[in-house]
């Protein structure tokens, strides 16, 4: 039997295999320690509800710049997760991909037939997992502070520091901290709280007129800036201060001030303005604070450092699933309509956690596009695209 070894991630307790959904066992109860099993079961594209109907032809420039990044990667696998994918294998691919340069959309299926493997993801036996979605928000903003233009947009301060724990230990987690020098010692960045109090050693990138639409931003982690000289800018993430995120929604929710089934985003949105003072107090119970950067491109840049692209960008948790995976999602939209299309994971999120569990990017736009996206809330699998012949896949 043909398998893809997964690798075991020491202190996450993350073990995988690769193995034929007949033969698939389950696996045993959680123990104290919380292991985690995460595995793939090899599939036919036969399997792939609405393969045929999707209109690849949209994911060619999706798939162009994702293997223009792959390309250019010397590491042996394309992300540090559990999932292994080895680069020189998707290398191979990509290089006839780009070689033939197909655009068409049914060309471009039958390519993704002959090159690629399908296999379903699962975790502690179950494929089911949780979708969310996730979009470019809008705020009205200036480059000066004047009249209603008083909420500030900050650039990353300049006493941030970020440090990846293993480069210290290469038994600890693959973690990101955030933090400031205080005389000696390393310590926690200041909590939204404290930097709306105090100003942070952070550039004014612009002036907002909303402190809720800033709050929204920093939660989807981009937007586009409609300024008050009638031009248009796109800011982009450019890290937080390392503190716990808390949804404003549950924040909302254990407040009581919205009932249960009612803490999608236009109404989180319209609350927190109709109320403004306790929305101010509220917001603050979320200590995870954004800090943005103006860039130029077609969209939002995503962890992967590519622009995403509506409808077909992807944010996973990159502890399981690699950036620049191809991924097959099904799911549902909020008005119950299958969602059934290639993705590539290009993107993360604080809350997009476990090796079942996606945030899809809608796109760009205001209200309206908040209503869709922050309304989606579905169970769905998917599978991830393994390239045939890939040397992991070899062992037996």
């Amino acid at each position: 039997m043909k398998k893809i070894l997964l690798l075991f991630l020491p202190l996450l307790l993350v073990a995988a295999c690769f193995e034929k959904e007949e033969e698939k066992k389950e696996p045993a109860a959680k123990s104290e320690a919380q292991t985690t099993t995460v595995g793939l079961s090899p599939t036919d594209f036969s399997d792939l509800t609405g393969w045929q109907n999707d209109k690849m032809e949209d994911f060619a420039p999706v798939l162009r710049d994702v293997c223009g990044k792959i390309m250019n990667m010397d590491s042996d696998f394309i992300g540090n997760g559990a999932v292994k994918i080895s680069t020189a294998d998707y290398q191979r691919v990509c290089r006839d991909f780009l070689r033939q340069k197909i655009n068409d959309g049914d060309e471009l299926r039958r390519f993704m037939e002959r090159n690629f493997t399908p296999a379903l993801v699962w975790e502690n036996g179950n494929a089911e997992g949780k979708f969310t979605a996730y979009y470019e928000a809008q705020i009205n903003a200036s480059r000066r502070k004047h009249g209603r233009y008083v909420f500030p947009v900050y650039g990353r301060p300049d006493d941030l520091i970020e440090i990846r724990l293993k480069d210290f230990d290469a038994s600890l987690p693959d973690k990101k901290l955030a933090g400031r020098v205080s005389g000696n010692n390393l310590v926690p960045y200041y909590t939204r709280a404290e930097i709306e109090q105090q100003p942070p050693a952070a550039p004014v990138l612009l002036w907002a007129d909303s402190d809720v639409d800033v709050h929204i931003m920093q939660i989807q982690g981009s937007a586009v800036a409609l300024l008050d000289d009638g031009s248009r800018l796109r800011i982009g993430y450019a890290g937080n201060n390392g503190r716990a995120f808390t949804g404003i929604g549950s924040i909302l929710l254990a407040e009581g001030v919205l009932a249960p089934g009612r803490a999608d985003m236009i109404s989180i949105k319209n609350w927190l303005k109709n109320n403004p003072e306790e929305g101010k107090r509220l917001m603050l119970k979320n200590e995870r604070y954004i800090f943005h950067r103006l860039i130029d491109g077609n969209g939002p840049i995503g962890a992967f450092g590519l622009p995403l692209a509506p409808g077909r960008s992807l944010a996973v948790d990159r502890q399981y699933i690699p950036l620049g995976a191809l991924l097959w999602l099904e799911t549902t939209t909020p008005n119950g309509q299958p969602l059934q299309k290639i993705v590539a994971a290009e993107d993360i999120g604080s809350a997009i956690k476990g090796a079942v569990r996606g945030d899809y990017f809608w796109g760009s736009g205001g209200d309206d596009v908040l209503a869709e996206a922050g309304k989606m809330n579905a169970s769905g699998h998917y599978y991830i695209f393994i390239p045939k012949g890939a040397n992991n896949e070899q062992r037996q």
